[in-house]
């Protein structure tokens, strides 16, 4: 008989995508002192540009100050303008243009190294929006093909690759990341993302279960407030989630990384919602250890 995984201790970051009004110094300096364990660090042009010379040693700077502040790190890439500055999330793993894909992967294989460099747990990436006139099965296989290169260089890094389940993307749920495991061969190096406000936005099982059946493959956790059939990240509290049954099927699974704050489209309100959203985080974690409810 398998034993069940130990339950786990929850882990809570932030994201810098929605801090961006504030320096990356700065936007540690907060997490830390409101106690966060981490933070989600999306590689964009006011926080650890990618394209930028001298990453590798901006990104050691980066790592002293994650250690000196105690904070660990998934290295997240939904920057909306970091490759073209006229096309939000631009170009995609699914462009027609195969030098435009590659683009996509160059990037994504940037994130691999920045992560391995940070000692971050995971590398977050999506698919993308099928480009108008693109049969399915065209952008299936653009999808794989252009993740191969990241997987590889994902792997010889010891940091998995998780893909996450975007509304209206190609890749839009649970379901679709198992296609895509089939359609590559079920690689190790390949993990996933589960967002919990996209669980309760359009999948068929409750969030909680959405949990249960993501856990062999969870690499990373995203999470924010969201109603049944709207994609909008909305503040804890604001949405629709119980929260405790979500965040104690999350803790059965064992999982060890760092369950990620989303709210990108509020940072100019960023350090009031992180300063809020921890102790809201808090006590849903401990209403699910005593079995309760919202």
């Amino acid at each position: 008989m398998t034993a069940d995984p130990p339950r786990a201790t929850p882990r809570w970051g932030y994201g810098t995508n929605g801090l961006t009004d504030l320096r990356l110094d700065d936007a540690l300096a907060l997490l830390a002192d409101l106690g966060y364990d981490g933070v989600g660090l999306t590689l964009d042009h006011m926080h650890l540009d990618p394209l930028a010379p001298d990453l590798a040693a901006r990104t050691r700077q980066v790592a002293r100050t994650l250690d000196r502040h105690g904070l660990t790190a998934t290295v997240e890439t939904g920057a909306r303008y970091v490759l073209d500055p006229r096309r939000k999330h631009g170009p995609s793993l699914l462009d027609p243009d195969p030098d435009a894909r590659a683009a996509r992967t160059r990037l994504l294989i940037r994130a691999v190294q920045v992560a391995a460099d940070l000692n971050a747990h995971a590398v977050h990436c999506f698919s993308g929006i099928t480009p108008d006139g693109t049969d399915e099965d065209t952008a299936w296989k653009r999808l794989a093909d252009a993740l191969g290169p990241v997987l590889d260089v994902a792997a010889g890094a010891g940091v998995p690759l998780a893909v996450e389940p975007e509304p209206g993307h190609l890749l839009g749920t649970l379901a679709d990341f198992h296609r895509l495991r089939r359609i590559l061969g079920s690689p190790d190096a390949l993990g996933l993302t589960l967002d919990i406000g996209h669980c309760q936005c359009l999948e068929p099982d409750p969030p909680a279960d959405c949990v249960r059946a993501a856990a062999p493959w969870l690499k990373h956790v995203q999470i924010e407030d969201m109603r049944r059939g709207v994609h909008e990240h909305l503040p804890f509290g604001d949405g629709e989630i119980d929260f405790p049954p979500v965040l104690a099927a999350l803790a059965a699974t064992g999982y060890q990384g760092l369950t990620v704050v989303e709210l990108p489209r509020h940072s100019h309100a960023g350090p009031q919602l992180a300063a809020a959203s921890l102790p809201f985080l808090r006590e849903a974690a401990r209403a699910a250890a005593r079995g309760g409810s919202a």
